[in-house]
Order: structure tokens, then C-alpha cells, then sequence
């Protein structure tokens, strides 16, 4: 009797050894689809569960895995890890790449429009002595130009300007006064003192501040919005350390090994891992926030009173303005003149060459309708309003990756997950962002004396454009000269207000009383001569014919 009960027993243990051998058999063939789904050959799985002591990172005892296996997945778990991240990063690089494209475009559409505006309407109005005589206003936009695509490394914005209007009344003042001959250093008395004099009224000053602003804020955006992508390029291919490969291995295909292809990792777990391999990106954070910070107050400038837009679309009415002011003006300048830089010698001119010399009437504008189209089919007001919900959006873009990455189908919900070593509750405590948080992370080792290079660098480009951008915010530019001694030298209007209406940037220096103290130098208000740009303002003929009667 006994040996029969004993007998019963043990045929009973072989049948439920032989189930689960039977069991975890089907399993290593669920194994085997799994693995040859990942591209992997399919023969490398064996047809039995065999014993884990040879593996390395997954558990011991059954396992449907070989070491050459582990070796292979540990290859698939490093591409795992980064994909969700490449993903996600490349999703940010190229929102932002369009949106520095699009911002791009329009601000040199603009200027192409401002200048084709201002040309067509001299041309229409003054004909062709304005096109002889047109090369002064294609270099102020060229200038332009060349602040906005190399800043004040290339064109130092207030100096261009003095020039501009120093050459502007050079060029004026020769043709309201015909009937005198100047030389060379007479003009640079005129010039040297154009602020003082205000042959052009109030125009300059305030021309001044707002092509400074409205050019130091676009060209200082653009720059931050081409820094994002070239940031997030940087530091999303910065490499998995070892021991973050080894827990992603263990994390994702460790359940493959047990037989267990279906099972998905414990969220909190899948958290700490995560915050372990970006440890270093999400000590990025801080400054990322600051950046994106100072992009959006910045942004707000470009929507109020630093609007490109709104100073390059009228700028042919506001230089018309001066040039009207210095035909209106143009006798009380030239005693101003006579007086403190000595009578100039008269020459000869006949009647009939000044009337000859006449434009027809006063500039008028273009209206409205005759106006080129708004630059790249939008506004900046559409554009700024857009660009301002993407960066929003990008904050906390490092800190947040674990929490974007462990969510979905990645992990599982609940108590039955993958805890790192069976079907079970996960327990550990979830660790902080950031590398000093990671001193007790249960599955990575990171060494918090040993902060990434690469991520250490962009941390310090994120500081040095967000100052730039605080600058450009009241109204500086800031420029760096690498080469010499590292130094920066700051430009710009100074102002922090909206209006601004308060800077006072004329000369008080009076104007010299005696002829002999005008200085044989040659040098204009920005101590540097220009070149002659000829420029006969269709204004000019008018202001003659005017004269005429007074130098019968």
C-alpha cells in the first residue's frame, strides 16, 4: 500500500516537472519569435530553457538566453535606450530649425522690401538724377545688411548711422549752396558737427534707437532659435555609459531570458534607470529654463517697441522726413555753418544749369495698396505668437525626459511588472534629475565627480546667449572678440523703456567761431571718412530754384 501511495506521489511530481519543462519550453519559443524579430538569428535561441550561470546581467537559473544572446541584446538595449531620446530630440531640432528659417527669411525679406520701396518711390518721384545718385542709400542697406548676417563685429550700427547722415549732408549741403565752393576740410567741419546742426530735425535720433533696437533684438532672436537645434544636437548624442547599457540590457530583455517576452518593466523602475543614463543632461535644465526665459522676454520686445517690422516698413517715409526738414531748413543751416566754419568762397553758376537742376514737387509715399506684400507671406506678429507656444513647450525639455520616455507601452501599469528580477511589486525609492541625485541609484553607477564634457559646454553656450539676450532685451548688442584679449564690448542704445524718448545723443560741443580752427584732418564724426557716395537728392533742385532769386 505504501509503495503504491509513494508511487502515486512521485508520478505525480514528474507529471508537474514535466508541465513547467513543457511550459518553459513553449516560453524559449516565444523567445525565439521575439529574438528573431529584432533581426537577430533565430538559431542563436536554444529549443530549451537552460541554466543561467553563464550570463552576465540577467538572473540566474532557467533561462531561454545564451551569453552570445545577452551579448546581442545587450547591443539592441543601448539603440533601445536612445531611440525614444533621438526621437524626441529630433522632433525639437527640426521645430526649431523651421521656425529660425522661417524668421530668417522674413527679416531679409523685409529689408529687400524697404529697399525696393524706398528706390522705387525716388526713382518715380525724382527720376534720373536720383538713380546717378543713388549709391549712398544702397550702402546704408548693404550695412544693414551686414549687421544683421555678422553683427557688430562687422558694422557697428551707431557708427554706420553718423556716417550716413554725415555723408547725407555733405551731399545736401554742396547742393543747397551752388554758389560756393568748399574744400575738403570745410566739409569736415560740417560733418564733424552734424548731431549739433540737425539739418535733419529729430529723424536721426530717433531712427537711430529704433533701427538698434529692432536690429539688435532680430539678429540676437534669430541666433537663439538657431542655438536650439545646434544644442539639442549636441547633447541628445552624447554616448550611454556601460554601466547605463548594462541596466537598459537588464531593464528590457532580462524577461526575454525568463521566458517572459510580454512583460514590460515597472514604471518607477524604468524611471530610475532613465534618470541614471540622463543624468548629466538633466543638470542642462537650469539653464535650458533660463535661455528660454530670456527668448521669450525678448520675444515680447519684437511684439512692441523693438517691431522689425514696424521700423523697416515706413524707414523710405522717415529718411524722406529728414531730407524735407533739410530743404525746409537748409538757409538757417548754412548760417549756422558760415558763422562758426568761416564764409566759403563763391564760384560762378548760370540760372538756367540750377533751374536745370529742379525736381518736380514733394515726396509722397506710396499708398498703401501700391505697398510691396508682407515679407514671406506672414507677419511678425504670426510668427512671434508661434515661436512663443514652441518654446513654452520646450521647457523642462531634459528634466522631463525620463517621465516622456517611461510612459505608454514602454512600461506597465500596476504591481505586475518587471522589477529587475521577477513579476513582482517594484520597491525602490525613485531618485531626483540631475547627477548629484544619483549617489544611491539602485541599477546605474554614475560617478557625480565626473560631469559629461560635451553637456558641461552647452551648459556654459546656454549662459553666454541668454546674457546676450538680456542685452539685446534693453536694447545692446553685445559682441565677443575671441582672438584678442576675450573681452566684450557692448554697443547700442542703453535702453530699457519702451519709449526711450529721453536719450539725448547730440554733440554739446559748439561749433568752432574762427575758419582757421576747422582741422585739415580728414575725418568724419565717427573718425573715419567715408569714400564719396554721390547722392543728388531730387530736394535739392527744389531748395535751388529757391535760392535762385537770392544769388541774382
Amino acid at each position: 500500500m505504501k509503495t503504491a501511495v509513494a508511487f502515486a506521489v512521485c508520478a505525480c511530481v514528474v507529471i508537474l516537472v514535466c508541465a513547467a519543462v513543457e511550459q518553459k519550453s513553449k516560453n524559449c519559443n516565444e523567445v525565439r519569435t521575439a529574438y528573431s524579430s529584432k533581426g537577430f538569428n533565430i538559431n542563436d535561441v536554444p529549443n530549451k530553457g537552460v541554466h543561467g550561470a553563464h550570463l552576465k546581467v540577467c538572473p540566474e537559473g532557467f533561462s531561454c538566453c545564451t551569453l552570445e544572446m545577452e551579448e546581442k541584446l545587450s547591443q539592441q538595449s543601448r539603440s533601445d535606450l536612445k531611440a525614444p531620446v533621438s526621437q524626441l530630440s529630433s522632433n525639437l531640432q527640426n521645430t526649431f530649425t523651421q521656425r529660425h528659417q522661417h524668421f530668417d527669411q522674413f527679416f531679409k525679406e523685409l529689408l529687400n522690401n524697404a529697399e525696393k520701396s524706398l528706390h522705387d518711390m525716388f526713382v518715380r518721384t525724382y527720376g534720373v538724377m536720383y538713380v546717378k545718385n543713388a549709391e549712398l542709400f544702397k550702402h546704408f542697406f548693404h550695412e544693414l545688411r551686414r549687421y544683421y548676417a555678422s553683427g557688430g563685429a562687422a558694422v557697428h550700427l551707431d557708427t554706420m548711422l553718423a556716417d550716413f547722415w554725415a555723408e547725407l549732408l555733405e551731399r545736401m549741403f554742396r547742393l543747397v549752396n551752388v554758389q560756393y565752393e568748399f574744400t575738403d576740410p570745410y566739409m569736415e567741419c560740417v560733418s564733424r558737427h552734424t548731431e549739433q546742426l540737425k539739418p535733419f530735425g529729430d529723424v536721426p535720433r530717433k531712427l537711430r534707437l529704433q533701427l538698434t533696437r529692432a536690429f539688435v533684438a532680430a539678429r540676437t532672436f534669430t541666433l537663439g532659435l538657431a542655438l536650439v537645434p545646434d544644442v539639442v544636437n549636441k547633447v541628445s548624442t552624447v554616448s550611454a555609459s556601460p554601466s547605463c547599457v548594462r541596466a537598459a540590457m537588464k531593464m528590457l530583455y532580462c524577461p526575454y531570458c525568463t521566458g517572459q517576452v510580454a512583460l514590460k518593466p515597472c514604471k518607477n523602475y524604468c524611471l530610475n534607470v532613465m534618470r541614471g543614463c540622463l543624468a548629466n543632461q538633466a543638470d542642462l535644465d537650469t539653464e535650458w529654463n533660463n535661455f528660454l526665459d530670456a527668448m521669450l522676454s525678448l520675444a515680447e520686445r519684437l511684439e512692441g517697441p523693438f517691431n522689425f517690422e514696424s521700423v523697416m516698413d515706413p524707414i523710405d517715409v522717415k529718411i524722406s522726413d529728414a531730407i524735407m526738414n533739410m530743404q525746409e531748413n537748409s538757409m538757417q543751416v548754412s548760417q549756422k555753418v558760415f558763422q562758426g566754419c568761416g564764409q566759403p568762397k563763391p564760384t560762378f553758376r548760370s540760372r538756367r544749369s540750377t533751374k536745370d537742376s529742379s525736381f518736380p514737387g514733394r515726396f509722397r509715399p506710396y499708398s498703401p495698396d501700391a505697398r510691396p506684400t508682407t515679407a514671406a507671406g506672414t507677419n511678425m506678429d504670426r510668427l512671434v505668437t508661434d515661436v512663443k507656444k514652441k518654446l513654452k513647450h520646450a521647457k523642462k525639455f531634459w528634466s522631463t525626459l525620463p517621465e516622456t520616455v517611461c510612459v505608454g507601452e514602454r512600461v506597465a501599469q500596476g504591481d505586475e511588472c518587471w522589477n529587475g528580477t521577477a513579476k513582482s511589486r517594484y520597491e525602490s525609492v525613485v531618485m531626483g534629475n540631475g547627477l548629484a541625485n544619483q549617489v544611491s541609484n539602485p541599477h546605474v553607477e554614475v560617478d557625480i565627480t565626473k560631469p559629461d564634457v560635451v553637456i558641461r559646454r552647452q551648459i556654459a553656450v546656454l549662459k553666454e546667449m541668454t546674457s546676450w539676450l538680456k542685452a539685446a532685451h534693453s536694447g545692446n548688442d553685445i559682441t565677443f572678440d575671441n582672438e584678442e584679449d576675450g573681452s566684450g564690448e557692448e554697443s547700442g542704445s542703453g535702453c530699457d523703456s519702451p519709449s526711450c524718448d529721453n536719450d539725448d545723443m547730440y554733440f554739446s560741443t559748439p561749433l568752432p567761431v574762427k575758419p582757421s580752427m576747422v582741422s585739415p584732418e580728414k575725418t568724419s564724426s565717427s573718425g573715419v571718412r567715408l569714400t564719396s557716395c554721390s547722392l543728388v537728392l531730387a530736394l535739392a533742385g527744389l531748395t535751388l530754384a529757391l535760392l535762385a532769386p537770392h544769388t541774382r
